[in-house]
């Protein structure tokens, strides 16, 4: 007896059956008109491009200066890192964790989880954490606000201006370059194509798997 998945709408959790669509069709939900499937092409190829470009950018975004303060004939520089520092300093502890979470550890980790999936679906590995790692990509890219905090930036640019002078450093350009490949990264992955992926990657790796043992015996 087949069995028949389902796919439940994320709006209004209306199950509906799989649909087999192509480049440039769309599905959307018959109850709420909820956009559920847009294919893209290449999803697996760009988002495993995008994540390791965005791996390599997320460490002078996070560790070079952003933006250079002169006033008064002192200067200092700002890097994502010390801006999370000095809210601890300043004994705001939840603003601290707030930025620190959506500006560095979220992004990182759905950088890096793209990266893990993407790669084994590329180079045809199964993993028995493909799932696991997709689940948690999911939950983690609601999270990921780096274009709060560049908001943030240009507000403090804007204040900063008629008082001091600004110098922009080589973190803030790997910063915006960081947030326009994360915002193509979003774009480019098909969330339903890659569970199809790593369900016949699984299913190959379970009939390998009985088959090894079925030898042996």
């Amino acid at each position: 007896m087949n069995k028949i998945a389902f796919t439940a709408c994320p709006e209004c959790d209306l199950l509906l059956k799989p649909a087999s669509l192509s480049v440039g069709d769309k599905a959307h939900c018959p109850r709420c008109g909820y956009l559920i499937q847009r294919p893209r092409k290449q999803s697996i190829e760009r988002t495993f491009a995008l994540s390791l470009a965005g791996l390599i950018l997320m460490f002078p975004a996070n560790l070079m200066p952003l933006i250079g303060i002169r006033m008064l004939g002192g200067a200092k520089d700002g890097t994502l890192w010390s801006g999370v520092v000095a809210l601890f300093e300043e004994h705001l502890w939840g603003v601290a964790v707030l930025v620190f979470l959506s500006s560095v550890l979220f992004p990182l980790l759905n950088v890096i989880l793209s990266l893990l999936i993407s790669s084994h679906l590329y180079f045809n590995k199964p993993h028995r954490h493909l799932a696991h790692w997709m689940r948690c990509l999911q939950h983690i890219d609601e999270w990921a606000m780096l274009e709060v905090y560049m908001l943030g930036i240009i507000v403090a640019c804007v204040k900063l201006s008629s008082t001091s002078e600004l110098k922009f450093g080589f973190g803030l350009y790997a910063f915006i370059a960081l947030l326009i490949v994360t915002g193509m990264l979003a774009s480019s992955l098909d969330k339903i194509q890659f569970w199809r992926q790593i369900e016949q990657l699984n299913s190959k790796n379970r009939l390998s798997d009985d088959t090894g043992l079925i030898s042996k015996h």
